[in-house]
């Protein structure tokens, strides 16, 4: 069992994690401003989160660690490097006294100190696609729902170039954001203590891509990877009168415990990061419930079955 940073929220407690009483986190919307990657955002939230559970201001803090406030504040929003010096000191004025703790914290700051694998795609991938894989890359369980395409780690190649040819850019972008993405599935797919959750609207699989024979081939593919072990796929049905569509979109990043839960939902144009634990929390319980009323594995293995074969015959569809 993974232990708990002090400083994140726990269910139920009475601490709050932003500046204002109540609010326990953050939301960010992000289009083309520098992002930082997950472990940097992450630790800075659970500083900022045990700050204001003592009731510190950030002028208080500067003046006991010797730090200016607006070195504090990007260090919170995760924005500037993080120091083992500076972290000690924070472990003082926070009073973070457990060994453990005090090193997963160490831990993860010194993860986020290092160059990160997707650097080199950083001039062609929006910089919150760049904040997505790096959440990708740090947690362990993801959840997701995929109302009008779907989710990139599920992509055949001949889909996922179908679709980021159709974006901006041209091919030589558009090859680099297809390396990116199979670099992206061959990381997860390697990855043995990783598991990906997703919902699958029907809508996204009858919205086609490409042409009937790329759409033949994600379905297959789609069924291959509902029996592997690290893929868990549902497909919620059209025509249902219970399920919460209103969820849309989403994507919820769980760490086990190591630092809170962040929720991610993207529009054309940028994306938006939810840290706040209440806000994450009606997310993930509309997910499950969602989940809990889509077809069950086999149901969802058949159904994909029958549309490659509509697919393959298209007068079918």
């Amino acid at each position: 069992m993974t232990s708990q940073i002090a400083g994140a929220p726990q269910p139920g407690d009475g601490e709050s994690g932003g500046e204002k009483s109540g609010r326990r986190g953050t939301v960010r919307y992000l289009k083309d401003e520098a992002v930082p990657s997950a472990p940097r955002m992450l630790l800075g939230y659970v500083l900022r989160n045990r700050r204001t559970a003592l009731g510190l201001k950030l002028q208080e803090v500067a003046l006991r660690t010797g730090c200016s406030s607006s070195k504090l504040s990007r260090i919170e929003s995760g924005h500037h490097a993080f120091k083992e010096k500076d972290l000690l000191q924070f472990f003082t004025v926070y009073e973070v006294q457990d060994g453990e703790q005090q090193r997963i914290l160490l831990g993860l700051a010194e993860i986020a100190n290092q160059p990160t694998w997707w650097q080199k795609w950083s001039a062609v991938a929006q910089p919150y696609l760049q904040a997505v894989v790096s959440f990708e890359d740090m947690a362990t369980r993801t959840k997701a729902s995929s109302a009008q395409l779907l989710h990139g780690l599920l992509q055949t190649p001949a889909y996922a170039e179908a679709l980021i040819r159709r974006g901006r850019g041209g091919n030589g972008v558009h090859d680099a954001l297809l390396a990116l993405r199979r670099e992206r599935q061959e990381r997860f797919a390697s990855a043995p203590d990783k598991i990906l959750i997703v919902v699958i609207y029907e809508a996204a699989v009858l919205h086609a891509v490409g042409n009937p024979e790329i759409m033949a081939e994600q379905m297959d593919h789609l069924v291959d990877l509902s029996r592997k072990r690290n893929y868990q796929l549902r497909l919620a049905e059209q025509g249902r009168y219970d399920l919460p569509v209103e969820l849309g979109t989403t994507t919820i990043f769980d760490f086990e415990g190591r630092v809170p839960k962040v929720a991610y939902q993207e529009s054309v144009d940028g994306a938006l990061f939810i840290q706040d634990e209440e806000l994450v929390d009606y997310r993930e319980k509309l997910f499950d419930r969602l989940r809990a009323r889509s077809l069950g594995p086999v149901a969802t293995r058949r159904k994909l079955q029958h549309l490659a074969d509509k697919y393959r015959s298209p007068k079918l569809l």
